[in-house]
């Protein structure tokens, strides 16, 4: 089974809510909702993919200094495995917008299991709200 790597963001705003993007039409698990993130590209580091694709679909700048990992999924899906380190991140510039057409949501931890995510993703909320 192929391995799929993935880094993802848990951006906390000053009130403690948590960004999270709806997957758009035309994509895989589209209309569900996720931390945003990313796949590595080849030789890349986790932290420099997450700044990287944190800035391609939100537009936001963000230092690696401000990147704390806080827990990681590891998912089975049908066709492949995927593994995804989930980061923390209180501080970056910019004002986070949608820049892929995704849609964009600043939720409470303890609602977060009101939006439907995919299955890699609903085990880190209980770290999310633990934290928070």
């Amino acid at each position: 089974m192929k391995l799929v790597l993935v880094v993802a963001a848990a951006l906390i705003d000053a009130d403690g809510r948590v960004l999270i993007a709806q997957r758009p039409e035309g994509k895989t698990l589209a209309g569900l909702w996720e931390f945003p993130g990313g796949k590595l590209e080849p030789g890349e580091r986790p932290e420099a993919a997450l700044i990287r694709e944190l800035h391609e679909e939100l537009g936001i700048t963000v230092k690696e200094a401000c990147l704390a990992p806080l827990t990681f999924a590891s998912h089975a899906y049908d066709d492949f495995h995927l593994l995804m380190p989930l980061y923390i991140c209180r501080r970056w510039e910019g004002l986070a917008i949608s820049k892929e057409g995704q849609n964009l949501a600043w939720v409470r931890p303890n609602k977060l299991r009101d939006y439907p995510m995919p299955a890699a993703d609903i085990p880190l909320i209980p770290h999310l709200t633990g934290l928070l």
